[in-house]
C-alpha cells in the first residue's frame, strides 16, 4: 500500500483504464451515490460513461487508502458545472479529477485546494489551429518554430495548465508539470507545496 499522503504535499493517482476488466465495472457502479448514478445514467457515449465511473472509483480508492476507509464509505454529491462535493468523511482531503482518452487521474492534498488536468498527446489534432483559437498569436508563433514532437508536447502542456488553473478556481500559488510518455499532466495548487507531487500508477483494488 502506498504511504499516507504527506500533510504538506500532494499525490496524483493515474489509472490506465485498459487494465480494468469489464467484469469489474458493476462493482464500481455500486459505489456511486444517488446524484452520481443519475448523471452516470445520462451519458450516451460508452467512453464518457467509463471515464466518469473510473474517475470516481479511482478517487474513492485513493482517498480510502489515504484515510483507511473502504471506497464504498466515501460519499460524493454532484454539483452541476462544478467538481463533486465530498459528503463523507466530513473532513476529507482536497481533490481534483481529470481524464483523457484511456487515462484517468485524481489528485489529493491534505492542506490545499487543487486543480488537475491531464491531456493525451494526440498527433492527429491540428494544434496550431487550436492554439490560434485558445492562446492567440504569440503562443502560436512560438509553437510554429518548434519541431512537430516538441510543438505537440508544448501545446498540450499549455492547454493542461490553463485547464488546471480553471479547475482550481482561484489564483494558483504554483503549477507543476509532471513528465509522462503519453500525457501532459499539470497540477495547480492554491498554496505552495512543500515537495513535488508524487505520481502513482494505480489500480482499483483497495489495499
Amino acid at each position: 500500500m502506498p504511504p499516507a499522503l504527506p500533510s504538506t504535499g500532494a499525490s496524483i493517482w493515474l489509472l490506465d483504464s485498459r487494465s480494468i476488466d469489464l467484469a469489474e465495472i458493476s462493482q464500481y457502479e455500486t459505489w456511486l451515490g444517488a446524484t452520481e448514478a443519475a448523471r452516470y445514467a445520462r451519458f450516451a457515449r460508452t467512453l464518457r460513461r467509463r471515464q466518469f465511473l473510473l474517475g470516481r472509483a479511482l478517487l474513492r480508492t485513493a482517498m480510502g487508502r489515504m484515510l483507511g476507509l473502504s471506497p464504498a464509505a466515501i460519499a460524493l454529491e454532484e454539483r452541476p458545472g462544478q467538481a463533486p462535493r465530498l459528503l463523507a468523511p466530513a473532513c476529507g482531503p482536497y481533490f481534483s479529477i481529470s481524464h483523457s482518452g484511456h487515462w484517468v487521474a485524481c489528485a489529493l492534498s491534505g492542506t490545499t485546494r487543487l486543480g488537475l488536468d491531464i491531456e493525451f498527446h494526440d498527433p492527429r489534432r491540428d494544434v496550431l489551429a487550436l492554439a490560434r483559437q485558445a492562446f492567440g498569436a504569440a503562443v502560436t508563433a512560438e509553437l510554429e518554430g518548434l519541431p512537430a514532437d516538441e510543438r505537440l508536447a508544448l501545446f498540450y502542456q499549455r492547454w493542461s495548465e490553463a485547464e488546471a488553473r480553471y479547475k482550481l478556481g482561484m489564483d494558483a500559488a504554483s503549477c507543476v508539470t509532471l513528465a509522462h510518455a503519453e500525457l501532459s499532466i499539470v497540477l495547480c495548487s492554491a498554496a505552495p507545496l512543500a515537495q513535488a507531487p508524487a505520481l502513482l500508477l494505480s489500480g482499483l483494488t483497495p489495499d
